[in-house]
């Protein structure tokens, strides 16, 4: 769905507010005291995985693009935002071995982290989270993605990007994703450190309002574009990857 630059502007505003707390900044460096590269963003994900008598079952995950989690050493950028206190936690957590802190799934292109450790570093340190979370409600199912076509449409990218002197600002912007033989893309080349960050779609509810939904997550770009994880690859391979641990 094509929207009116005034209806896009508001939807960029509401993102912010409901999910700007959702996102992390993610770099990576060869070696310590080395330039950082390949930044990115993350973002929590809490995946519905089954129900009690005492109500959901759910797991927590960091979800980034694997291309952002490679290197030998990697940061996990922390936000006033994001946590409580809000000056608690002014470093970066740092984590030597990167790549085997994340749960790697090639097909989608995903890397996961389950959160437990990243709470239980802040429970050590005296602080907690104060996150947004993309959850099930909010995650667009097969037939939302299937319906995404050829024709571009309205997409949002809420990412972590790059500033000249190194911050990581907050930012939302206004692109356009269109189907790409049995995926989807984000049709421009987006800024430094958008890759891993969630996509978000539109349609037309059943009472005629707009809903918001998040199609996926940013992948390295190629021929100017970026494909997009979609969220009905990324459970498909969340299920596979923890079948015998649900």
């Amino acid at each position: 769905m094509l929207l009116d630059q005034e209806t896009e502007n508001e939807i960029v505003y509401q993102l912010c507010q409901l999910l700007g707390r959702s996102i992390l900044p993610v770099s990576q460096y060869d070696r310590p005291g080395a330039a950082g590269h390949g930044f990115g963003t993350a973002f929590f994900y809490t995946e519905l995985v089954g129900a009690t008598d005492d109500g959901d079952v759910v797991q927590e995950w960091l979800l980034t693009a694997d291309a952002a989690t490679r290197a030998a050493y990697g940061e996990i950028g922390l936000r006033p935002s994001v946590t409580e206190p809000a000056d608690a936690a002014a470093e970066p957590i740092v984590l030597p071995g990167f790549p085997d802190r994340w749960l790697h799934l090639p097909e989608p292109g995903l890397a996961a982290m389950p959160t437990g450790g990243l709470h239980g570093y802040a429970e050590d340190r005296g602080w907690r989270w104060r996150t947004q979370q993309v959850t099930d409600a909010v995650v667009a199912g097969a037939d939302a993605v299937a319906r995404v076509g050829a024709e571009p449409g309205s997409a949002f990218v809420l990412a972590l990007g790059v500033g000249d002197d190194g911050s990581r600002p907050l930012e939302a912007v206004i692109e356009r994703v269109v189907r790409d033989g049995d995926g989807l893309r984000v049709d421009t080349e987006l800024p430094a450190g958008y890759v891993g960050a969630p996509v978000f779609g539109v349609e037309t509810s059943p009472d005629g309002d707009l809903a918001l939904h998040c199609l996926g997550l940013v992948l390295s770009g190629e021929g100017g574009g970026h494909p997009v994880a979609t969220f009905d690859r990324i459970r498909s391979a969340l299920a596979a990857a923890t079948a015998g641990f649900r």
